[in-house]
């Protein structure tokens, strides 16, 4: 079963990939280096909710998107 931290990191990637963004294009909208956007997409870091809400605007979603399970 995966945690929190995993289906958190699952939903950045998905809304990453789906803007065709590498994790550097994304780390850099959201002020963040690539590879702790690499991190959370992994599961082994454990943002804050500062980062989320970062990663949310850099994705132009609002910050519960990133937790919702599957689709858009």
């Amino acid at each position: 079963m995966e945690n929190i931290q995993q289906r958190f990191g699952r939903r950045v990637r998905d809304l990453r990939q789906r803007r065709g963004w590498t994790q550097e294009e994304l780390g850099e909208k959201a002020g963040k280096h690539w590879t702790y956007i690499g991190g959370i997409e992994r599961g082994t870091r454990n943002p804050t909710i500062v980062v989320a809400e970062a990663i949310a605007i850099a994705l132009d979603v609002p910050v519960a998107d990133l937790f919702r399970e599957g689709g858009a």
